[in-house]
């Protein structure tokens, strides 16, 4: 649990662990008793003794490390039942099938070099005795033909036509089906067993950097397709498109940078797709040159106007008396720009919030859908509404309006191609980024502002180097855990600071992950 205020450990003690603080997890969120027992050490003796286990926990893994990547490497050491990626926290549990190949693992780990996917990781037991498989396809050698892919922080749109890029190299695709209800999830059927695509394909980038791919086994057997749209296809009928085939050169992510379609967009230079490599992908041919199916662009006209998608969505679960449409723009605006929040008078707790497109709200599903926001947990979910319409006023209980029009605000941070570019789109996080905060604040003073304003205090405070002549400074506050960093934003983000015979400033933060503290 990414709350749990046990893991926040001492950082600094942590230097000298070989493979320093970048490969391990820096990830706040990860359990005291899932660290390596060798970094727990102290004159000689474990802080933490991890009980042996067949499931074995891997960190230090590299950025395109796949499911095939670590089978591969850590085969040798005994029969592999399950594998579970976490790409984000650059780590994995592999369950072997007897406790002495994970006995193996984790000792030859200690011991010597082992390298995944070119680059050198640390093993140790996992507090798990078993990997809980999220479907009921609990046995991976089950023949399931159908593969559940969750798209993980899905910064540009996820269509048919780009899963069938992805996925028909490996395997000649019969039907694929995307929904969007926790986050962008889809479902792709082949003709026959699914787990070569599985292991070519779980925890690969779509695009570099984003979109990644956390696949399980889904529970249907054959998928059921009423139509051929961006969000459906069924690939045996006979009549559609016939794709294009094309060359490029090797690969990290599975389609390059990012659709050619957003170049314009301030989403970075395009990047021509690359060959899927070939001792993941390799299929039967009388020629060894390599291939990719070409990326068919999305319309984006006829997507945009898809009954399925909206760039509305519908928040449940708000705190009556804490939550109005200022704190809720606070905490969606990180992934896109909001137009308008209103709270339905009829359905208590609940509000409508149109973003500037459906992508934005495909983001803001992503990461903020099922976190804690003053001890509820928010349900976000695609609207059946394309707009927001100002309707049933009404007054919260903290006295402000029950609607808000944003569209004119400052404080959208995709209004332009500048600021599209620079926004760093991250999930919540135990450790917030603050900027554009007067010089003459003081660590006390932002602590003074969090009692002031009724929410948690922060654990740790770090102020970057800033020139002589800047008139902001920037830094770092760490929590306790990701929920109370997420209410201090919710609260205190674009928050005014007044500063007596001179000016009033916006206090503005951001998540953001992977963050070592030392000394101050």
């Amino acid at each position: 649990d990414s709350d749990n205020s046990s893991s926040a450990v001492k950082l600094n003690s942590l230097q000298s662990y070989p493979c320093g603080i970048h490969h391990l997890t820096s990830d706040l969120s990860t359990p005291f008793d899932e660290w390596p027992s060798s970094l727990l050490q102290d004159n000689g003796e474990d802080a933490h003794r991890i009980a042996p286990s067949p499931v074995v926990h891997v960190r230090g893994l590299c950025e395109s490390v796949v499911e095939g990547d670590l089978v591969e490497a850590l085969e040798k050491f005994g029969n592999i039942c399950y594998v579970m990626m976490m790409p984000f926290k650059r780590q994995a549990l592999v369950e072997f099938e007897a406790m002495e190949s994970a006995d193996q693992c984790v000792t030859c780990g200690a011991n010597e070099v082992v390298c995944i996917a070119g680059q050198q990781a640390f093993f140790n037991y996992s507090t798990s005795k078993r990997i809980t498989r999220p479907t009921n396809a609990d046995d991976p050698n089950s023949g399931n033909k159908v593969l559940l892919l969750s798209i993980q922080n899905p910064l540009y749109p996820i269509t048919t036509d780009v899963l069938y890029t992805v996925c028909n190299p490996i395997g000649n695709v019969l039907r694929i089906v995307i929904f969007k209800r926790n986050g962008i999830q889809a479902m792709v059927e082949y003709p026959f067993w699914s787990q070569k695509a599985k292991s070519a394909l779980n925890g690969a980038d779509i695009y570099a950097g984003c979109c990644t791919l956390k696949i399980e086994y889904a529970r249907p057997t054959r998928l059921n397709v009423l139509r051929n749209d961006n969000d459906s296809w069924d690939y045996t009928k006979p009549f559609l498109v016939r794709r294009e085939r094309g060359k490029g050169r090797q690969r990290q992510a599975i389609l390059g940078e990012h659709p050619s379609s957003y170049s314009d967009n301030g989403y970075g230079s395009h990047c021509s797709l690359l060959p899927l490599p070939g001792n993941r992908y390799k299929r039967s041919s009388p020629h060894d040159t390599q291939e990719v199916v070409a990326y068919p662009l999305p319309q984006t006209s006829s997507y945009m106007g898809h009954a399925s998608s909206s760039s509305v969505a519908m928040v449940s679960g708000l705190h009556p008396a804490k939550m109005n449409c200022t704190r809720i723009f606070n905490l969606f605006c990180l992934y896109g720009n909001i137009e308008k929040v209103k709270f339905m008078k009829s359905v208590p707790g609940t509000a409508l919030v149109e973003m500037g497109d459906e992508y934005a709200v495909d983001r803001a599903i992503t990461h903020l859908n099922s976190i804690k926001v003053f001890s509820k947990r928010l349900n976000v979910c695609v609207s059946k509404q394309h707009a927001v319409i100002p309707s049933q006023v009404f007054e919260l209980e903290d006295g402000s309006s029950s609607y808000k029009d944003f569209a004119m605000t400052r404080n959208n941070r995709f209004s332009s191609v500048g600021q599209a570019s620079k926004n760093i789109i991250q999930p919540p996080a135990a450790v917030l980024h603050f900027y554009n905060v007067p010089p003459c604040i003081t660590e006390n003073e932002l602590q003074r502002l969090c009692t002031e304003h009724d929410v948690p205090g922060f654990i740790k405070f770090k102020v970057f180097d800033a020139k002589p002549s800047s008139k902001t400074i920037s830094g770092l506050l760490e929590f306790d855990n990701k929920t109370h960093a997420v209410e201090v934003l919710t609260v205190l983000n674009h928050h005014q600071i007044r500063i007596p015979s001179e000016y009033s400033i916006l206090f503005r933060v951001n998540y953001i992950n992977n963050v070592c503290f030392n000394d101050r």
